[in-house]
C-alpha cells in the first residue's frame, strides 16, 4: 500500500513538473490593436504579459502631451523603456532626465519617482514589474520633493 502511494505521489509530482515546464504560447500585439484602459489621471495602460495583480508583468503606458504622473512608488522594481515621445523621468535623489525613444529607467523597489510627457504628441512607454504591482501615491511639496 505504501509503495502504491509513493508511486502515485511520484507520478503526480512528475505531471506537475512537466506542466510547469510547458512552453508558453507566443504572442504578437500590434500597437494599433492594443486596447488601452484609463488609469489614474491622464495615463492609460494595457497589460501585455503576466498579471500585475499576482506577479511579474509588462504593461504599455500611453500619456498625452503635458501628462504629469505625480510622485509615487511601488513595492516591485519597475523598468521603463520609452518607445515614442519625450518623457521626463525623475527619481528621489537624482536629477530629472529627458528620455526619448529607446531611453531606459529602472526604479528600485520603494524608490519615489514621477514622470511627465514632454512631447507635442503622445508618449508611449513599456514598463515591467518584477512582482505584484502596487502603487503608493505621494503628495508633492512646493519645492518639488516628494512628501508623504
Amino acid at each position: 500500500m505504501i509503495n502504491r502511494i509513493c508511486k502515485l505521489g511520484f507520478s503526480l509530482l512528475i505531471a506537475v513538473a512537466a506542466s510547469a515546464q510547458s512552453p508558453k504560447a507566443g504572442m504578437v500585439s500590434p500597437l494599433a490593436q492594443i486596447k488601452f484602459e484609463s488609469g489614474k489621471g491622464c495615463l492609460a495602460s494595457a497589460t501585455e504579459n503576466g498579471d500585475p495583480a499576482t506577479g511579474p508583468s509588462t504593461l504599455i503606458l500611453k500619456a498625452p502631451p503635458n501628462c504629469k504622473v505625480p510622485w509615487h512608488y511601488h513595492t516591485a522594481e519597475e523598468q521603463l523603456i520609452v518607445t515614442q515621445g519625450t518623457v521626463q523621468a525623475e527619481m528621489d535623489g537624482m536629477p530629472a532626465s529627458k528620455l526619448e525613444s529607446g531611453g531606459f529607467a529602472m526604479m528600485p523597489s520603494k524608490v519615489k519617482h514621477r514622470f511627465s510627457c514632454e512631447s507635442k504628441n503622445e508618449c508611449i512607454m513599456f514598463v515591467t514589474f518584477d512582482r505584484k504591482y502596487d502603487v503608493v501615491w505621494l503628495k508633492d511639496d512646493p519645492a518639488g520633493a516628494p512628501a508623504q
